[in-house]
């Protein structure tokens, strides 16, 4: 993807910079930057499509948010748009969609805060920039990982920070696609870690992060301090990131039959306060759409121009209680996406015309993931026709089969490795859908883990592998085994190609699907 500006330049512009030439902001009056509001965490965008896209910023204080956007880097004849205000409420948060967009044009937008209280103290500028997605054919590229600052490993700046955030912006991807466990809002972090060769693994550690995630504010600061490293900062000034969630932005393995009373740690033992807390601060710190019809959904669809539609599922929000996972018939209880997100993935499913069509899950389907003796994800063990929630996704193969939906690939992260998994009727117990892939990839900065058994239920196959030997758990980052896929679309040939990737930008494993052509 060509760019009108180096990365270093637009960088430079993205945190504290002069107005350019050409804006239709003034400049600000007074030069004692303690006065002024600051931008504290950087700017993001998201959700970006053919002709919007929702941009996020902070400040330090109640302010009024002038926004303007432009299609040159010089911001001439730019866009201004109504001013927003911020206040405590939100944590100093605002964010907005900016609309009626040209079609794959590269989009500069900036921030200027005014003081509520002081109408001369005015911030310098802060910039973000992202590409609209193509109204016709052409090439694109997206990365995707999960699992952010997991099992004790923050940022260590001696180490390079977040690295595999920075190999990702390398890329200059279209979009950052984060499959879950954008936080650990349940992983306080110790400021250091002794390391198996006698090093010293040495966090960055902030109040809310030396503790368990219970209050609005500290699920707030999981998210800040994500910010505060130099390379997410860097990814989300240039490249979009479409989030969702998974378990670890409330707490591990979280569902209604959570019990926190034996947990020490938490004085908040009622798990859906702690998830209703969880989920605000989730919206409030990311550049994720808002859905009038049901405020704070997660689930949703974004159509990437002609050739690619991501569909987003939420298996956290409508879960039964985690327990043996082994109902015989679709109830409450074995539920994980639930009727209304199930009848919105079928409609939209097979009403999207795009070439291929990607379904971004935050759990795999065939590994068998525990939670104790009860089990976490879909997948139960058991050798037989389809139980509990294996009901719900046979239900979804079964229906992408009968109405004749071609190209599904889906993507996850969750496990803590990566592999490619092929899932084929003729393997499986299950026999009423068509072959599809599965990708996993993770984690781009926590402990490495896996890998996890098969259920074959639905024929997986495991095609490769990346993750530690055996007896190895919970490695650094600094062992090298964090990992980020990236899947390239040619918008000649329409053909889907997905490469595996380490931190150190080793391709591990490649395959190009070609695309099922309809009639």
């Amino acid at each position: 993807m060509a760019l009108s500006l180096t990365r270093r330049r637009f960088l430079a512009q993205s945190g504290v910079a002069a107005l350019a030439a050409g804006s239709s902001f003034a400049m600000p009056r007074i030069s004692r930057a303690a006065a002024r509001p600051q931008f504290t965490h950087g700017v993001q965008t998201g959700d970006v499509d053919a002709s919007s896209g929702m941009v996020w910023t902070r400040v330090d204080r109640p302010a009024r948010i002038d926004f303007e956007w432009a299609t040159t880097e010089s911001f001439q004849n730019a866009r201004k748009l109504h001013a927003l205000t911020t206040s405590p409420a939100s944590d100093f948060t605002v964010k907005r969609l900016i609309e009626d967009l040209p079609s794959d044009q590269e989009i500069f937008w900036r921030a200027i805060a005014t003081d509520l209280a002081d109408a001369n103290g005015v911030s310098d500028p802060i910039v973000g920039r992202f590409r609209t997605a193509p109204a016709s054919r052409r090439s694109v590229k997206f990365v995707w990982s999960g699992d952010t600052v997991g099992q004790g490993w923050g940022i260590d700046e001696d180490r390079g920070g977040m690295r595999a955030y920075g190999t990702m912006a390398k890329h200059q991807p279209d979009f950052f696609l984060h499959s879950g466990d954008t936080i650990y809002a349940d992983g306080p972090l110790k400021e250091s870690v002794e390391l198996p060769d006698g090093t010293l693994w040495k966090n960055l550690v902030i109040p809310e992060k030396t503790k368990v995630a219970e209050t609005l504010d500290e699920y707030r600061g999981q998210w800040k301090y994500n910010m505060l490293d130099k390379n997410v900062r860097e990814l989300n000034a240039s490249v979009p990131t479409f989030f969702q969630w998974d378990d670890h932005e409330v707490l591990n393995n979280w569902s209604a039959s959570k019990d926190l009373s034996a947990d020490d740690r938490y004085s908040e033992k009622n798990i859906h306060v702690l998830a209703a807390r969880a989920a605000r601060a989730f919206h409030e710190m990311t550049p994720i759409r808002y859905v009038p019809s049901e405020p704070g959904r997660i689930y949703r669809k974004i159509a990437y121009g002609p050739m690619l539609d991501v569909f987003f599922l939420d298996l956290r929000s409508y879960r039964g209680p985690n327990g043996a996972n082994l109902e015989s018939e679709m109830s409450p209880a074995a539920q994980m996406m639930g009727p209304e997100q199930i009848a919105w993935l079928k409609r939209e499913l097979a009403n999207s015309n795009a070439t291929w069509k990607v379904i971004a899950s935050d759990m795999p389907i065939g590994l068998l993931v525990p939670d104790g003796e009860k089990w976490e994800a879909v997948a139960n063990g058991d050798k037989g026709t389809p139980k509990g929630r294996e009901l719900e996704f046979a239900d979804l193969l079964r229906f992408i089969k009968s109405a004749g939906i071609a190209n599904t690939v889906w993507l996850t992260a969750d496990v803590h490795y990566t592999a490619a998994h092929h899932y084929s009727p003729e393997r499986a117990a299950f026999q009423d859908f068509e072959p599809f892939w599965e990708f996993v990839s993770g984690p781009i900065h926590a402990g490495t883990f896996g890998p996890n058994d098969l259920d074959m239920t639905f024929g997986p196959e495991v095609k490769y592998v990346k993750a530690p030997e055996a007896g190895q758990v919970n490695l650094a980052p600094s062992a090298g085994l964090q990992f980020f896929g990236i899947v390239d679309i040619d918008g000649a040939s329409e053909e889907l190609t997905v490469r595996l990737m380490d931190t150190d930008d080793n391709e591990l494993w490649k395959t190009t699907l070609q695309p099922v052509r309809n009639g």
